[in-house]
């Protein structure tokens, strides 16, 4: 997919980019020092979306300014709900909402509904597919405040749910192009959020979102990476890194978890001669790599080889995301320094 200009919308526009956040490194925005932004793109979307869809309401566990949903409830107050500290009331209120006809977007970090309201989520929403958009900021390794914050198992967790479409969107592009996708979607979704100034990396290819569908940003001949999420950024930007030492690097972007995309991946890694790297902000177990094996080992698609780009199986540290990053290997030099390895 090659780059080419695209017209954003004005609040994704340009004069926008130059804020940046003022929080602590193990908040910070997942942005690098030059990278374009874009503020809120998930507030901006659905408050945008909800002019035209009067069913649209917001609920929130006390979170609307840090999942961005305060956007909604500025513009839409009368539609926006405040449940306090209290997820499992947050979902019941979201089940009750969406069997009375209205199309709830509940939010909250994604440690406490995987965590806490797992139950709730299984039961009132996915067990009866009512129409509910749960929305979760701090996916996986996105803040440095330790195990309590850190969703690194949530898609494992919510993977095995019937019914429910997970996604994992990469930039403030596929976040705006995602909302109103989902709101089209009729059963219950879980969507991983970046929230604050986030970057904006897929325009540039002239990408366009689709739910269900993974795409190939770039090709290349020598290894393949399958990614979602934050991690087709670094996936990006390490394939620039390598290019450097003559290897040439695909792309292939997954935001839709479940259901995947299985047609796609198996034309993609069944290109002989690639190393295929699944690379994702989770734990390895039993998120997108383990799916994509999976996949693999039931068609009988062999690639050259097969290697994992995630966050290992243990609690992690707290500490500066930039470091932890680093640490785990997620970040953008680590992911480049592991492909040298294995190739």
């Amino acid at each position: 997919m090659k780059r080419s200009k695209y017209t954003r919308p004005a609040w994704l526009s340009e004069a926008n980019t130059g804020e940046r956040l003022t929080t602590s490194a193990m908040i910070a925005s997942l942005a690098g020092p030059d990278q374009r932004v874009a503020p809120a793109p998930f507030g901006h979307a659905l408050a945008k979306l909800a002019e035209e869809r009067p069913e649209i309401v917001g609920l929130t566990a006390d979170l609307g300014k840090y999942t961005d949903l305060h956007i909604f409830a500025q513009k839409h107050p009368e539609r926006f709900y405040q449940m306090g500290m209290a997820e499992q009331l947050l979902i019941s209120a979201a089940a009750g909402l969406a069997r009375e006809g209205f199309q709830p977007f509940a939010t909250t970090y994604a440690v406490f509904a995987a965590r806490r309201a797992y139950d709730f989520i299984c039961m009132a929403i996915a067990e009866e597919n009512l129409n509910v958009k749960i929305v979760c900021a701090l996916p996986g390794l996105t803040t440095g405040y330790g195990p309590s914050h850190q969703a690194t198992e949530d898609i494992a967790i919510f993977r095995g749910l019937p019914n429910m479409t997970i996604l994992d969107p990469c930039d403030a592009h596929e976040i705006a192009q995602a909302v109103p996708a989902i709101a089209d979607h009729k059963g219950p979704v879980y969507m991983r959020l970046l929230r604050g100034n986030v970057p904006l990396v897929l325009d540039e290819y002239g990408y366009t979102f689709e739910l269900g569908k993974a795409k190939t940003i770039r090709d290349g001949n020598d290894v393949l990476i399958i990614s979602t999420g934050l991690m087709t950024m670094r996936a990006l930007e390490a394939a620039d890194a390598l290019r450097e030492d003559k290897v040439d690097v695909a792309v292939l972007h997954v935001p839709t978890i479940k259901p995947l995309d299985t047609q796609t991946i198996l034309r993609e890694a069944g290109k002989g001669g690639r190393l295929v790297v699944v690379a994702e902000n989770h734990t390895v177990v039993g998120g997108l790599g383990e799916a994509v094996a999976g996949l693999l080992m039931r068609s009988g698609t062999i690639p050259k080889a097969f290697r994992q780009v995630g966050l290992p199986d243990e609690f992690l540290d707290a500490g500066a995301l930039p470091t932890l990053h680093d640490r785990y290997g997620i970040s953008t030099g680590a992911m480049a320094r592991s492909i040298r390895e294995w190739l």
